[in-house]
This record gives structure tokens, sequence and C-alpha cells, in this order.
């Protein structure tokens, strides 16, 4: 999946917008272990600040919103309040927390509405990198705007401040003036194909920009995918860095490199490590076709070289026990050159007109989007393993809530990955096993994180007693 608008054309559109550069978005620091976060119609220009006007959602009037960080251990309260004239929630995406605290709207908790509030207690039982983002709605809500970094942080911070830099990629569908392109939302082309996918790529909401970075010491780019749909390619090489966490939980360094570049999916994040001794600028690309420029690291002088590279401890996730495991199954159907089969949606099999209707195109198990039962029930503690037959024409970005979990085979061979992960890529044709110990109590939500899909009937939910 390339990005569709080339480097060339890009350029040639936005050489006169004046780009600017950026150190990052904003750090909401809490007091007395709390801070408010405000969802609200935000006014901001995708493609540099003399460019044209957006009219989008965001946290705190910016795009994306402020980076959320706390410590290991911590519980931090949000006092979230909706200034949208829509209901929204607020879901912590790879946040191993309190259910009741998971902000899905119809399971979790009711939505939001216009102008009231409600309070999150954000327990954070894993150091890493995590985000925020909007769970009324996603596929709209998100595409708009509504997400953050969320940071949680070793009981010592690993690396100082300045070479811990956050790097939030998204891309936006944009129309000719350079404007968010509202009208092609819902559209039953990206709800049906791959998602939506955009024809611009920012970082921290804005196109290539330069980061000013230390040379001659260690530093941890944190990159999280926030695209509603795209899949994006990042090769470490290119710049000499070496992965050292997925999706929050540490890995070995260069443990994950071994299939360069890696897949990057929506919801996913990637941690960087690396060091540059001399002064410069790098630039970061996505090479999923010709590689792309996404950011631009300058690179100024330092206070000289660390010695050795930080080790990130790891978290405390129990191993499943696969011996014990209580297996279930998981097929995905659905989507333009899929299998439809008899998909049911409301407990009724779908037509071609009513597919055309509801838009409930996907499903798991021959049923679209959400069940009065849940796919499964478990006890706590009990190791679950679930095989994902992917019998569709689509990848699909698999994320579970309230828990990671390791992909433990690939059609039908045993495999070791390298991390624990929330999201995991499902790719056409291929079926895989994840497994993990479900000691989280609550009623969690199991679903395809190209937004679009879910929406379109790729949701489902299980639950731990």
């Amino acid at each position: 999946m390339t990005i569709r608008l080339s480097r060339r054309r890009f350029l040639a559109a936005t050489s006169a917008l004046g780009l600017g550069s950026l150190t990052g978005p904003k750090v909401l620091a809490a007091e007395n272990g709390a801070v408010d976060l405000v969802a609200q119609p935000v006014s901001h220009s995708l493609v540099g600040e003399s460019g044209p006007a957006s009219d989008l959602w965001g946290y705190n009037g910016a795009v994306p919103g402020p980076v959320l960080r706390m410590r290991r251990g911590e519980t931090m309260t949000v006092r979230f309040r909706n200034e949208l004239d829509v209901p929204s929630s607020v879901h912590w995406h790879g946040i191993r927390g309190i259910n009741a605290m998971d902000g899905v709207a119809g399971l979790t908790q009711d939505p939001v509405p216009p102008g009231e509030s409600f309070e999150y207690q954000v327990k954070a039982p894993d150091a890493g990198t995590y985000w925020y983002h909007a769970h009324t709605n996603s596929w709209d809500q998100v595409v708009r705007g509504l997400y953050g970094a969320l940071i949680v942080d070793e009981p010592q911070p690993a690396f100082p401040p300045e070479a811990d830099i956050v790097l939030i990629l998204d891309d936006w569908r944009v129309d000719g003036e350079g404007r968010f392109d509202t009208a092609s939302l819902g559209n039953m082309m990206d709800w049906s194909h791959g998602g939506r996918l955009g024809n611009i790529l920012t970082v921290n909401g804005v196109t290539q920009p330069d980061i000013p970075v230390p040379s001659g010491a260690w530093l941890r780019l944190r990159l999280v995918n926030a695209c509603n749909a795209r899949i994006l390619a990042i090769d470490p090489a290119r710049i000499g860095a070496t992965v050292i966490a997925l999706d929050g939980q540490p890995v070995d360094p260069g443990a994950a490199a071994t299939n360069a570049p890696i897949p990057f999916a929506p919801a996913q994040r990637m941690d960087l490590l690396v060091r540059f001794d001399k002064t410069g600028s790098v630039a970061l690309e996505e090479v999923s076709g010709s590689p792309f420029v996404f950011t631009t690291l300058d690179v100024g002088s330092g206070t000289g070289a660390d010695a050795a590279a930080p080790i990130l401890p790891g978290n405390a996730i129990p191993a499943p026990d696969l011996q014990n495991a209580k297996a279930f199954d998981l097929v995905m159907e659905g989507g333009a050159m899929g299998q439809m089969g008899q998909l049911v949606y409301n407990g009724r099999v779908q037509t071609r007109v009513d597919f055309m209707q509801n838009g409930q195109v996907w499903g798991f198990n021959g049923v679209a989007n959400m069940t009065p039962d849940p796919l499964f029930s478990v006890g706590r503690n009990e190791t679950v393993a679930i095989t994902i037959d992917n019998r569709t024409a689509f990848a699909h970005a698999m994320h579970t809530h309230g828990h990671h979990f390791r992909i433990v085979e690939r059609n039908g061979t045993a495999v070791d990955e390298p991390a624990w992960r929330d999201t995991f890529l499902s790719v056409p044709g291929e079926v895989t096993r994840i497994a993990f110990v479900a000691d989280n109590p609550g009623k969690w939500l199991f679903h395809c994180h190209m937004l679009e899909h879910a929406a379109a009937g790729m949701t489902t939910w299980f639950e731990v007693t």
C-alpha cells in the first residue's frame, strides 16, 4: 500500500506554504494526579502554517491532542469534557487497565453527550508507548483528529526528555486546495475495500516537519500509526536504528528487524533506538512503495556520546499456558472480492440490498458487528488461544482490548514472535494463532483497527469473568 500523493506532487503543492519546524505535541502535566482533556472543534492546517485551515476535531484545541505522561504503576485521573455536537468517549489503547475505564461506547460505558463530562481513572501497569483516541463512531471521530500519545515511563525514565521523541503518523484525505475532505466520509468503497486512505502523511499533525535532536546521545523514537487504515512500512536500518519495543512492550534490540522493512499497521507502535554522532539532517522514510520522507531529524550539537545504550526493563505480563489453553476460532469473511457467505446482522441473513443500506459487509464467524453474546467467556487467569482465519481479500489490524498477546502460530507452524502485541496484522489467506492469559476481568472488545472495517462488521467482544 503506497502513499498515493508522490513526493514530487506533494512538494509542488506545498512549497509555498511554509512548512516550518516542530518539536512535538504539547505534554500535559498532571496536577495532583489529574488532567483535563476536552474534545472540541479545531481549525488546523494540514499542509503548513500558511496553508488553508481544515475543520477538524481535537483535544485541548490541538491535533493531535497533548501527550499524556505518567509512570508505571500510577493512576491518572482524566477529566474528559465533550464540547463537540456529537457524543464521544475516550479509549486508552494498549493499556491493560480497568474495564469500566476502557472507553468503549455501548460496551463499557455510555457515550458522553455533548456538553457533558466523564472522569476516567487510567491505571498504567506497563511502561511503554501507548495512545488514546475516540471510541464512539471511531471511523468518523479518529479520522478528524481525536487522538494523542499516552506515554508511560519506567520508574526511572530510560531517556532524558530531549532524547525521547514522539512521532504520531497519520494520513489525511484532502481536496485539491489542501483541506480535509469531509464529503468522502462514510464512502462505501472505503468500507468494503481497504478502508479510508489519505493522500498526505503528517507527523504530529504537520507535513514533513523538521525535528531537532541532539547528537551523541541515544535517542528513543516513539512511532505511533494513527491512520484509519493505511499500513505503513518502516526500515530502521536505513538510519542505523534498531527496534526496542513494539506496542509498548520491550524486545531485544534489533530482534524485530530481521525481515525489514517492518509492516506498521494502524494502531501499532514501534520504538526505535538510534544515535547520531555527527550533526546534519537525517530523513525518516516510509518505504511501502518508493521511499517517502515523512520527517527530517535535524541533528544538532550534543553533550557527548553516551557510554552504553539504555536497556528497557520488561513488563510483568503472564506467559500463556498453551498446553491447557481454551481454544477458539475466528473466521474473517466479507468485503469486496471476498466470500460473503450467509452473513447475519441483527439476527437476519443479509441480502445484497441490505449490504447497500446498512454497510455491514464484513463478519466474524458469519456474523456482522456486535452481538448480545460474547465470542467467548472464560474465567480469570485462564489461557486463551484464538485461531484467526483471514478469508478476505484484504489485510486487517486485529486489536484486543485489555490484554497483550503473543503470536504463537502462523499457517500451522509454530513461531516465536519477539514481543507482546495488542494489535497484529492479519494478511489475506493467512491463519494466525494468538494466545494470552485472560487476567483482566470485564467485557473487552476484539476488532479490526481498520476503522471502516470495524464499523462495517469486524467487531466482536469477549468476557473474562
